[in-house]
């Protein structure tokens, strides 16, 4: 295979909006309109992906249901990819763009053998752990679980046949980015679609197969799930190989690691490794008590599952709304961001910055509003099908609105930690981080010490929204000290991400209360009525209040639409005869 140029095309987003940046004193986001290209792209996959995973997690909870069954698939399920962020994962996706870009500009062949180099590198790494996991299932399922007897032998079958999906994860978050750092960022986002559609097909057979009546799983069901699961991730890794192509990337393993400037980007690795591993204790400890919880409640005789599934199927809903606005808007911005802090323009970063978390709030505090007001109906429309009863969701929807608000400071947080990784900085963001793992940790055992079964694992999920507003406030006083006094014309200065929160939580706080009782009106026509009233109240509420206080974010997303209403009235009316 021969090797090409790594470099981003010169007619990519990322080099353009890059391009415009060094004229940006006009505004305070300069090259914006090409990230919002990028950024809208990825959050188009990101809809998409999001929604059809909904779909697959509803089939998922209708086949297995919340409680010990459903337990022990989402542990198996859920195992490989803890893993593989603990170990590599965190430190593939936060160094890998910086790294490619400083490559880029430094090296005469574009960066080409480093990055075949460090592909090579961590591909190796990959596949070791990848066999060392298989391998120790049963101490893995067992450190996570208190499961005995069938539970956990079914549990530590799953998990071996699950766990091979440490190296594909890996393997899609190589390259996709490597297609990143090249400006193309929609595959990335798209092909985990394909993935759902797989785990849809195979549920939908076991419950064809098993009428969903069976209290446990079989050798035959429990090899259908484990390798029909695996085999989603498997697709969407290889899905990248066409997008590949069409950038012209080839990939030439390399292993002449000496001497080549890899200590860096692994030092810097180490560090998000150490990251991502005090955020592990975190959740496994939430994953113990959690787990433990549900066989407490199930011995109570308590209604509704209320143990891990539910807090998993809680946590899947409450992320959806970062990973489509926040993660898309800064993977659109993360090169052009590394590419300042290369240059050492730090107030360009600040401004990156700024956009960064104001654009994303302006969706992102609505969202987190939606949740608190719409919970019951939210998670019934999702996953109260089959198995899953009025109580069941019951229990969630209590999760959700714990999660709720602290969606805002986990927004928040992804910004801020993805502009130490611009700056080659790993180091900082980990002993940030102790602060989020630490909290959690701690409140998540009062909880389990303190409440009853009951409302144990609502009180994690409470925990975690606590524990990120805490992070997000230490986080935020660092990097404003490491990147130093803000510059630009006064305007510019004011136009502060802490302000634009503020006014968005004066906006959305009367919203949700508008979305709530709308939601309670429609409650009799059922679950996707509620929705729509609540959240067109919530919605009308916002849009009402955004120009009186000022929330440019908001009136520059209605401008344009309110334009092109007018134009078609206009033309409406000009048709008239007469």
């Amino acid at each position: 295979m021969t090797t090409t140029d790594t470099r981003p095309a010169t007619d990519s987003s990322a080099d353009s909006s890059a391009d415009s940046s060094a004229d940006g004193a006009a505004g305070a986001s300069p090259g914006k309109s090409s990230v919002l290209r990028s950024g809208a792209l990825m959050a188009a996959g990101s809809i998409v992906s999001r929604a059809t995973g909904f779909v697959r997690s509803a089939v998922v909870v209708a086949a297995l249901g919340t409680g010990l069954l459903g337990d022990g698939y989402a542990v198996a399920n859920t195992v490989p990819n803890i893993l593989y962020m603990l170990l590599i994962g965190g430190a593939l996706n936060a160094v890998f763009v910086p790294e490619l870009v400083r490559a880029a500009k430094e090296h005469q062949d574009g960066g080409a053998a480093y990055t075949d180099r460090l592909l090579t590198a961590c591909t190796a790494a990959l596949l070791a752990l990848t066999a060392v996991a298989v391998l120790a299932a049963p101490l893995i399922v067992a450190a996570y679980t208190p499961y005995s007897g069938s539970q956990a032998s079914t549990t530590v079958a799953l998990a071996r046949y699950c766990l091979p999906q440490i190296l594909f994860y890996g393997l899609f978050t190589l390259l996709g980015q490597v297609l990143n750092a090249r400006g193309r960022f929609g595959a990335m986002m798209w092909t985990p679609v394909l993935n759902n559609f797989v785990i849809i097909g195979v549920f939908g057979l076991f419950l064809s197969l098993s009428h969903g009546a069976a209290d446990g799983l079989t050798a035959a069901d429990t090899r259908l799930l484990g390798l029909g699961t695996t085999a989603g991730i498997v697709i969407q890794a290889l899905a990248l190989i066409p997008s590949l192509r069409a950038a012209r990337f080839r990939w030439r393993p390399r292993f002449d690691w000496r001497g080549q400037g890899l200590a860096r980007p692994l030092r810097n690795a180490g560090w998000l490794v150490m990251l991502v591993f005090t955020n592990q204790i975190g959740y496994w400890v939430v994953t113990r008590l959690s787990t433990a919880t549900g066989h407490r409640a199930v011995e109570a005789g308590l209604a509704g599952g209320a143990g891990y599934t539910a807090y998993s199927n809680a946590y899947q809903l409450w992320i959806v709304p970062q990973g489509i606005i926040t993660v898309s808007l800064v993977t659109a911005l993360m090169p052009r961001m590394s590419a300042a802090a290369a240059d050492g323009e730090f107030g360009r970063l600040r401004r990156d910055v700024s956009y960064a978390l104001r654009s994303s709030a302006a969706l992102v505090v609505p969202a987190a509003a939606l949740f608190a007001a719409l919970a019951p109906w939210i998670m019934g429309s999702v996953f109260g099908y089959g198995r899953t009863g009025d109580a069941d969701v019951e229990v969630m929807a209590g999760m959700l609105v714990a999660f709720a608000p602290g969606l805002i400071a986990f927004s928040g947080q992804y910004v801020l930690s993805r502009a130490f990784y611009a700056l080659s900085d790993t180091r900082t963001p980990f002993f940030l981080n102790l602060v989020i793992a630490g909290l959690w940790a701690g409140l998540s055992a009062a909880s389990y010490l303190l409440l009853p079964p009951r409302w144990a694992v609502t009180g994690m999920a409470g925990a975690y929204s606590v524990a990120l507003f805490a992070g997000l406030a230490v986080t935020a006083y660092t990097l404003a000290r490491r990147l130093g006094p803000r510059t630009g014309t006064r305007t510019q200065r004011r136009a502060t991400a802490l302000r634009t929160h503020l006014r968005l939580l004066t906006a959305c706080l009367p919203g949700a209360a508008a979305g709530y009782a709308a939601a309670r009106a429609a409650d009799g026509l059922g679950d996707f009525a509620a929705i729509a009233a609540g959240t067109a109240a919530l919605a009308l509420v916002v849009v009402l209040l955004a120009r009186p206080l000022g929330l440019t974010e908001i009136t520059d997303l209605l401008d344009p639409l309110l334009r092109r209403i007018g134009r078609q009235h206009e033309r409406k009316r000009s048709n008239r005869p007469g």
